[in-house]
């Protein structure tokens, strides 16, 4: 195991007494999503105490402000009432007498935010994320904690914490309380072993997966963590499984994740191949981000946003590596892997703001919700742009030293020299690793490829590096492009995007333009972009539309529209260097080797 901070604990607890924080929750009526909360501080001399809730949780940028879910809060000493106040929207603060002893606080918390996977309480189960459920203290932010469930007679009860009771478990301190989230309810439990690490599996909801085929495929995902790591930062993990009425996504946890999904996306091969990928993705999320992470994550402060520049490598090189693994697993075949890796090039290539921003700043602006058109033009994923230039990076690596090191060398290196309870690392630590595992300076690549936009990447040719190839079909009637995309409203069609550099966007068209008609036509007389194909490329089309209630025209010039659907083939005969690269890249064997 790794080692604990001992220095800040008895730098931060110099004025209290050690001894564990108590936790207690009381869900025997979770109808109407609500829980009693009971928690006890121990004594203090202090003149006041401040109880904090988070304003966010890890492994989801924004700010949640999870105090919103808080009434009825009291606070005592020896039975009796303590004054206490809000000093800031996330902050109680209790005024101490002398002399005091443990401080008991109390407060209904109610719970419906399932699709955030912060908290979620029904009369089937309780999720439990402690950053919107549980109130710290500073002073006892890095001591003992202990938590008890007072759940119905059918519930069980699960969580990545040490176990001390059916439903109670206890942490190191708080940190851990809070990237170790609990299950209870009405759920299905399975458990295995695998490397001499004890794994479990509680799927909530009905749905149509297949639990026994899904635990299978997850025993050999998790055999693959060496394949990039040197070791395992856990003894035990916990997969906590939603199948839900509309919620999705997931989130990864110190020593266990959580992913959701609507009930009925499991079942087809499209679906269950989405699940496995989001399932490695949290799981290599267990190093990279729970193990180490970015300067600005070190230690993660609750009551704001943590900057960094380096989130596309925390989330990005997640996405990344997320498909490596479950190729090596032999979970995902190689054509099912070309196929999305396909299908990231194609939006990549269709993205605007791919010459706009470079990853490091959308790393920085991660907490601003870039949403609609601004999202397509002006800025970038940390995920899906993130992942893509990991993946130059690899190719990068892998040529310059011909195969002897890969970005998973990187990736391990961090590991070994960042402990994420200790310290965080920083751009020029990534660069300063990639010095020392190849000899040469990686300044130039990183001022062109992360600060700068990685607008071009050349895609054709690491490909070929590996004995593959991108190809477009070819199409004996090409299509007319507008560069808009709209949905049907009375009376017309809806722009809601407009690509920068489009015949459109030259046009000066917008999102929430209305357009009517077309040369004349109403839109409604027949299907809309059936009728734009009748045109040649270099046609002009006076579009009708309305924008601000008032009517207007403009002139469309329609071009060809560029290449998508991309495939991507293994050549018939890969050289022997071809071959050589394919393995150094994804661990397999050339498909036609």
């Amino acid at each position: 195991m790794r080692k604990s901070v001992l220095a800040l604990s008895i730098l931060l607890t110099s004025s209290a007494a050690w001894a564990d924080t108590e936790y207690k929750i009381d869900l025997t009526q979770p109808e109407h999503q609500r829980g009693d909360v009971s928690i006890t501080f121990p004594e203090t001399n202090e003149q006041f105490l401040d109880i904090k809730m988070p304003a966010w949780r890890t492994g989801y940028y924004r700010i949640l402000n999870l105090a919103n879910g808080i009434r009825d809060f009291t606070a005592k000493t020896n039975g009796q009432n303590l004054r206490w106040e809000k000093v800031d929207k996330s902050t109680w603060r209790i005024h101490l007498p002398k002399n005091v002893g443990e401080v008991t606080v109390n407060y209904e918390i109610y719970a419906d935010q399932l699709g955030r996977r912060s908290r979620h309480i029904d009369d089937s189960h309780a999720y439990l994320d402690a950053s919107a459920v549980f109130m710290y203290a500073d002073q006892w932010r890095n001591e003992p904690v202990t938590v008890s469930l007072n759940v119905p007679d059918n519930w069980r009860s699960y969580s990545g914490m040490e176990r001390e009771g059916d439903h109670s478990f206890v942490a190191d301190n708080w940190d851990v309380l809070v990237d170790s989230p609990i299950e209870t309810g009405i759920n299905k439990h399975f458990a295995f072993e695998q490397g001499g690490r004890d794994y479990e599996v509680v799927f909530w909801g009905e749905g149509n997966y297949d639990a026994e085929q899904t635990v299978a495929d997850l025993e050999k995902l998790v055999a693959t963590g060496d394949s990039i790591w040197s070791s395992y930062p856990y003894e035990r993990y916990v997969f906590m499984i939603h199948a839900t009425s509309g919620a999705g996504g997931a989130t990864e946890h110190k020593n266990s994740t959580v992913i959701q999904r609507p009930r009925y996306s499991f079942a087809s091969r499209d679906d269950y191949l989405s699940f496995m990928s989001t399932a490695s993705h949290e799981f290599v999320h267990t190093w990279n981000v729970k193990a180490y992470r970015p300067d600005g994550l070190v230690p993660y402060d609750y009551q704001k946003e943590n900057y960094t520049d380096l989130f596309w490598i925390a989330e990005g090189s997640t996405s990344y590596f997320q498909n490596h693994l479950l190729l090596h697993a032999g979970v995902m075949e190689p054509d099912e892997y070309f196929e999305r890796l396909a299908s990231g090039i194609d939006r990549y290539k269709a993205k605007p703001g791919r010459k706009v921003m470079s990853v490091a700043e959308a790393s920085f602006e991660a907490w601003i919700d870039q949403y609609g058109d601004r999202a397509h033009n002006d800025s970038v994923s940390i995920y899906s742009e993130g992942a893509l230039v990991s993946w130059m990076l690899d190719n990068a690596l892998l040529e310059a030293t011909d195969g002897e090191v890969s970005y998973r060398d990187v990736h391990n290196e961090l590991y070994k020299r960042f402990d994420a309870d200790e310290k965080g690392f920083k751009a020029s630590d990534v660069l300063a690793i990639l010095n020392d595992l190849t000899g040469d300076s990686w300044q130039q690549w990183w001022q062109n490829n992360v600060e700068a936009p990685a607008a071009d990447i050349p895609f054709e040719k690491m490909l070929n590096d590996a004995g593959l190839e991108l190809v477009y079909e070819e199409n004996d009637e090409p299509e007319n492009w507008t560069g808009w995309r709209a949905s049907k409203v009375d009376g017309g069609m809806e722009l809601t995007q407009v690509s920068r550099g489009s015949p459109a966007w030259e046009a000066g068209f917008r999102p929430d333009d209305v357009i009517v008609a077309y040369d004349g036509y109403t839109v409604m007389q027949g299907r809309f972009k059936e009728a734009l194909q009748e045109y040649e490329a270099g046609d002009e089309v006076k579009v009708t539309f309305f924008r601000r209630n008032q009517l207007h025209e403009k002139t469309l010039k329609l071009e060809q529209a560029p290449a998508t659907d991309a495939s991507i083939k293994p050549v018939d005969a890969p050289t022997a260097q071809q071959k050589a690269r394919f393995l150094q890249w994804l661990q397999i064997p050339h498909p036609n080797a």
